[in-house]
């Protein structure tokens, strides 16, 4: 799910990028108004473009990147459950040993601030003006700093469930290995055992035989 989130970003990513080169291209003093226009209409594609993938990257149905997961709460009461995602992992329902959660921040072009679905004031809003495109190159790095967050946020949250992956399989391996040896018989030391015992046993016998037949000899010497 997490990769899943991490490739739709790197797309968003390459959408930032081109617009952030049509921006260096608006504040361009050789373009005129109309070429300016012509320039700020792709770029207004490259944002509703990064809203598509956002509102478009589910996994299983979950959504990812359009907010539903960045929500600071998680409610699990009624059928679908909102908030940040919840991950359980554990067989009881302590907080700090088996589940945490999840959050993604929003990652549309509203909310990264780029492109005319932002707040006017945004200063990514537009290119069609040389003004507008310089303070747009501000605001396009603020966005691609966001989601460059947004993405190392997630190669954490990976990292650290691998790290639970790892501690939960070698939790299950002891207590397999603690298990076997409780239920299972050692058949290679069970058997070293019987042969020894054994031995002992044949040589007892065969010590009591002799030590009864003396008496015997004894008499038949006499005789």
């Amino acid at each position: 799910m997490i990769q899943t989130a991490d490739g739709a970003l790197g797309i968003i990513d390459e959408k930032l990028v081109r617009m952030k080169e049509l921006a260096e291209q608006a504040a361009t003093g050789t373009y005129t108004s109309d070429q300016r226009l012509m320039i700020d209409s792709e770029y207004q594609a490259m944002a509703s473009e990064i809203t598509r993938i956002a509102n478009a990257t589910d996994f299983n149905g979950v959504h990812l990147l359009n907010g539903n997961l960045s929500g600071a709460s998680h409610s699990g009461e009624e059928l679908t459950s909102t908030g940040k995602l919840k991950v359980h992992f554990g067989s009881a329902n302590d907080s700090s040993e088996d589940y945490y959660y999840i959050q993604i921040n929003n990652a549309t072009a509203s909310a990264l601030g780029v492109g005319n679905t932002a707040e006017t004031t945004s200063e990514a809003y537009t290119v069609s003006t040389q003004g507008q495109a310089q303070k747009a190159l501000e605001g396009l790095n603020k966005a691609i700093i966001s989601k460059d967050k947004i993405r190392a946020n997630l190669g954490a949250m990976q990292n650290r469930l691998e790290n639970t992956i790892s501690t939960l399989q070698i939790q299950a391996e002891n207590m397999q290995s603690a298990e076997s040896r409780i239920s299972d018989v050692d058949v290679s030391l069970e058997m070293t055992e019987f042969v020894r015992n054994q031995i002992l046993t044949q040589s007892a016998v065969a010590m009591l035989s002799q030590a009864n037949s003396l008496p015997q000899m004894a008499l038949s010497l006499i005789g």
